[in-house]
């Protein structure tokens, strides 16, 4: 059987749109979509063809989203049916016990959506629990034989969480709601997980995410390796993973600071479950920076690790200034020989901006950086190198000098 016969409706796409396809890019956005054929429903896989009907591949088709079909692959003699999902799935838990240790695998992202070609799917895993975020409508329709697939191939799963809250799914035309999967489920909605040897409360009901940001495992690794015998300082704290490895290593002191009085309460219980000392301070970010700086602060070991300054191209100026500012200001707080961790979160931010604006960060301050790290987020969070928004992650290691 011939790909124009197998029963997929067809897009034709415009040369622009045919050279990021052959580019590796997943994306097919709506205006560059130039004719279709056939009855094209909701979430259905169409297969997708050039200007000259040179087959490029086959994707997820959603009708009220700017990302028009979401590409799966380009095998012309794949059917794209439910055991073709399955096996995404065992290709992503097989990743991960490859690049994990025993111990992570307990605890790490599951599917990283493009990066696993299980397009706009999220599945982090906390133990026995799978928190779940489906942000395209093709995935979500499939959301039954994945999640089977997924307690299959990992094993000793006691329930599903689904966290559908984002914005992304009214994009797509879905409803918003969070909740357990299925019928048979644990009643409680917080975990104690284990990361680099200490204990964390995960709660993956009301935390921000799916409860815990893992992506940063291994840099935290990295901090506290660092900490011993250090002041510190974590800003941006949220629920205590830096400020807790730091302390666990050694560190001198440890001041922990966030605007959140409720990621602080967590971060609080955090350090209570691993009997270390922190000092915690409640407020925004630049504030606390500022009256740090007038009380005549200083500290060996700053952390930045805010949220995402900017979610658009259109923003970028704003973020990189915002960047710059907040960077400027903890150099301040260091001496000479003192080290900075930090970080960006979004995949805008390029690593050559957020390189650029350290260093005119470092000149308002008079110094020069060395790096000694400059890392992205831990192997469970893979990067396709043909699409840069699943890099996203920035963590910068830097010495004043």
């Amino acid at each position: 059987m011939g790909i124009k016969d197998r029963g997929f409706a067809k897009a034709k796409v415009t040369k622009k749109q045919e050279a990021a396809v052959k580019g590796g890019h997943p994306w097919i956005y709506e205006d560059e979509i130039t004719e279709t054929e056939g009855d094209i429903t909701n979430g259905m896989v169409v297969d997708v063809f050039g200007v000259k009907d040179n087959y490029l591949g086959s994707g997820l088709y959603s009708e009220q989203s700017r990302i028009r079909i979401r590409l799966l692959g380009n095998n012309p003699n794949e059917s794209y049916d439910d055991a073709y999902f399955a096996r995404k799935v065992q290709h992503a838990v097989q990743y991960r016990r490859d690049v994990m240790s025993e111990d992570d695998f307990l605890c790490c992202r599951m599917v990283h959506g493009e990066a696993d070609g299980l397009p706009g799917l999220t599945v982090d895993r906390y133990g026995s629990i799978l928190v779940a975020e489906a942000a395209s409508y093709g995935i979500d329709l499939r959301r039954e034989v994945i999640y089977e697939a997924l307690k299959e191939s990992i094993g000793g799963i006691e329930g599903i969480y689904e966290r559908n809250e984002g914005d992304l799914r009214l994009k797509e035309g879905l409803d918003q709601y969070k909740g357990w999967y299925g019928l048979q489920h644990p009643e409680k909605t917080n975990v104690q997980i284990v990361e680099n040897g200490l204990i964390f409360d995960v709660d993956f009901e009301n935390g921000q995410k799916t409860g815990y940001f893992l992506d940063q495992k291994y840099n935290r690794a990295v901090v506290g390796r660092l900490a011993r015998g250090r002041r510190v300082l974590d800003c941006c704290t949220h629920t205590g993973s830096f400020a807790l490895n730091a302390a666990a290593n050694g560190a001198a002191s440890v001041t922990a600071m966030d605007i959140s009085e409720t990621a602080l309460a967590e971060a609080r219980r955090n350090a209570e479950l691993n009997g270390l000392q922190v000092t915690f301070r409640q407020g925004d970010v630049f504030e606390e920076l500022r009256r740090l700086k007038a009380e005549h602060q200083t500290f060996d070991l700053i952390i930045l690790d805010p949220p995402a300054f900017t979610k658009s191209r259109r923003t970028i100026a704003y973020a990189r200034n915002g960047y710059r500012n907040i960077n400027a200001m903890a150099l301040s707080l260091l001496p000479r020989g003192g080290y900075l961790a930090t970080n960006s979160c979004s995949h805008f931010m390029s690593t050559q901006l957020f390189t650029e604006m350290l260093r005119d960060a470092s000149h308002d301050v008079s110094c020069s950086l060395r790096i000694v790290e400059s890392c992205s987020a831990s192997p469970d969070h893979p990067v396709l190198i043909d699409v840069p928004e699943t890099s996203y992650l920035k963590f910068f290691l830097v010495q004043k000098v």
